[in-house]
């Protein structure tokens, strides 16, 4: 148990602390579309996109897989990229159709996962209790996820019901920034700029 709490806030911290912009704009990303009212399909998409981090920890510890560190910082916006045009491509706000959206948020979550395996792997690997490393660190996780997303939604309350902007160009708003935000650290991270 004494695993669990250690890494519990590493969990925490990898996705509320400054360092976690990426992260964070691809939740903005994820749930731009949703409001309050979505929060069961919100809560099984953020679940989603934790388990495929978690495989990819998992798969990371046991040496199974190793991307060069370099792709994988690119990579990662890139996700934010796919799901925010993506967003602007819908005709309305709400919950899309699931077995897409989910499939998406969990194989992006596997690509997120890439972003902390190097310094997790070599944390968790000297760890004899492995198993609750990984779940205090994944609880961690989607626990700072369950709050960032309370924060958008609120924010998304606020501004599609007080300020009276329709949620769908609330989304395209919010997508257009995560967009814009996203190609620029795709074009600083690519691997191959000169």
């Amino acid at each position: 148990m004494e695993a669990f709490q250690f890494y519990f806030p590493f969990g925490w911290e990898h996705i509320i602390s400054l360092d976690a912009l990426d992260h964070q704009l691809f939740l903005l990303a994820l749930i731009a579309l949703y409001s309050w009212r979505d929060w069961k399909a919100i809560l099984v998409l953020v679940t989603a996109f934790t388990v495929g981090h978690s495989l990819t920890l998992v798969l990371s510890v046991w040496d199974w897989i190793r991307v060069d560190s370099k792709w994988v910082e690119f990579f990662i916006p890139l996700t934010i990229v796919i799901t925010a045009a993506r967003n602007l491509f819908e005709k309305s706000a709400g919950p899309q159709p699931l077995f897409k959206s989910y499939a998406l948020a969990l194989f992006f979550g596997l690509i997120h996962g890439l972003g902390f395996a190097n310094t997790i792997r070599m944390m968790l690997a000297s760890d004899q209790q492995l198993g609750w490393g990984l779940l205090g660190f994944n609880l961690g996780l989607e626990a700072g996820q369950l709050v960032i997303v309370s924060l958008l939604l609120g924010l998304t309350f606020l501004i599609t019901n007080k300020m009276k902007v329709t949620p769908l160009i609330y989304s395209y708003l919010i997508s257009s920034l995560a967009l814009g935000v996203s190609i620029g650290i795709c074009y600083n991270r690519y691997p191959l700029n000169f």
